[in-house]
This record gives C-alpha cells, sequence and structure tokens, in this order.
C-alpha cells in the first residue's frame, strides 16, 4: 500500500480503456490517495495496466496538460511482468508541481513553465485505473486492471483508492465536494464509489477483462 501526493483522459483513444473517480468544477492545487497495488497480469506486449492519479488541465483532444503518478505493468516499456512507479507529464504560489511519497519524502517537482493550463491549478482530478486493449485476435484483452477483481467483490479482492483528497485555493487538504466515476465497458472493467469514516471518500476498481461478460 502506498500514499501518494501531488501537490501544488478519459477517453478509449488507441484502446486505452478506464475505471476512474474523478472531481472537477474547482480549482485544485494538488490531490492525494492511498493507493492498493497488485500485479495485474498483462496478455500483449504491448498493453499495459497501470493505477494513478492524474492532474489534468485544459481540453480533452486539443492541448490538454496533464501530471501522472501512480504503478503500473509495461512490458514493452520496462521489459518484464512487474509493477513499478513511474510519472508522466505533457509538455503555491510560485507553480511548481511537487510529487510527495508517503509522509517524509519529496520525489521531485514540475516547474510551472512545462505547461500552458497547469501553470495555476488543476481543472479536473482523476483516481483510477487504465488498460490497453489491443484486441489480440479480434476479442477483448484478458489483460487485468487493478487486482484483477471487479469492484463489486470488494475487500481483499478488489483493487481500491481511499482516503481521496484535493488540495483547494486555501492549501487545506480536504475530501472533494462531488466524486463521479466513468468506465468504457463496465462489463471488462468497472468502478464503485463509498464513503466511510476510517476510509473517507473511496472506490474499487478494476477488472479481469475478457471473461464471459467481456467477449
Amino acid at each position: 500500500m502506498v500514499v501518494l501526493f501531488m501537490y501544488k483522459e478519459r477517453h478509449a483513444k488507441n484502446g486505452h480503456q478506464h475505471a476512474i473517480a474523478y472531481a472537477e468544477g474547482e480549482k485544485y492545487y494538488g490531490a492525494k490517495a492511498t493507493i492498493n497495488v497488485w500485479q495485474p497480469k498483462v496478455q500483449e506486449f504491448n498493453e499495459f495496466s497501470l493505477s494513478q492519479l492524474w492532474i489534468l488541465g485544459g481540453s480533452f483532444g486539443e492541448d490538454l496538460n496533464s501530471i501522472e503518478v501512480g504503478w503500473q505493468v509495461s512490458p514493452d516499456l520496462y521489459g518484464d511482468n512487474y509493477t513499478r512507479l513511474f510519472t508522466y507529464w505533457t509538455d503555491p504560489k510560485e507553480g511548481h508541481w511537487w510529487m510527495q511519497f508517503g509522509r517524509d519524502y519529496v520525489l521531485g517537482y514540475w516547474p510551472s513553465f512545462l505547461f500552458s493550463y497547469l501553470a495555476d491549478s488543476a481543472s479536473m482530478i482523476q483516481w483510477g485505473g487504465e488498460a490497453v486493449n489491443s484486441e489480440p485476435d479480434g476479442v477483448h484483452t484478458s489483460t487485468e486492471m487493478g487486482s484483477g477483481h471487479f469492484a463489486e467483490e470488494g475487500y481483499s479482492k478488489a483493487s481500491y483508492f481511499r482516503n481521496i483528497q484535493i488540495v483547494d485555493g486555501s492549501n487545506n487538504l480536504r475530501a472533494p465536494t462531488r466524486i463521479g466515476s466513468f468506465t468504457e465497458q463496465s462489463n471488462c472493467y468497472n468502478v464503485q464509489n463509498g464513503n466511510n469514516g476510517e476510509w473517507g471518500q473511496y472506490f474499487y476498481y478494476g477488472g479481469p477483462g475478457r471473461s464471459s461478460t467481456c467477449p
């Protein structure tokens, strides 16, 4: 289990599929979550499966700025099937975005001049999973997302994000006002939101990919 803290694409293009929770409608200056880490099976060499946090600004399909951090299995990128920590980005008030691992470890930052839309704040935060479906042999891939179990299977089986928080304009870390969820094919990968005292806002997500319900 790991706590990822970032402070300061929701469409199925190229076979990318998602099961995510998201916050939008405000200005966001950071985000935090505790991620349940697994080692999902990836069927094809050119596919991957990840669990991550997205910091987003701009417009989908036009000029989208993105900072992404989480865990992924990518045989093409790493040459093996192990889960690895990764970061990705596209080309307060000083405007830098910092990445903190756990409570004590600052791993790096992204200067504000790298971004056209994230220089001041983010317009959307996403948490969740993404997998590539290359449709081998004309059917859905069996690449897993999360733990390879559906959200409704719950604790000890399904992967989760818990204690989901954002940083607001007053530099306060708090739960998002509203949480939405999204998946392209809920019969292959799905997501289920919840809220309780110990976990705060949380969700289970993932799935096995190809199955009797996902041909």
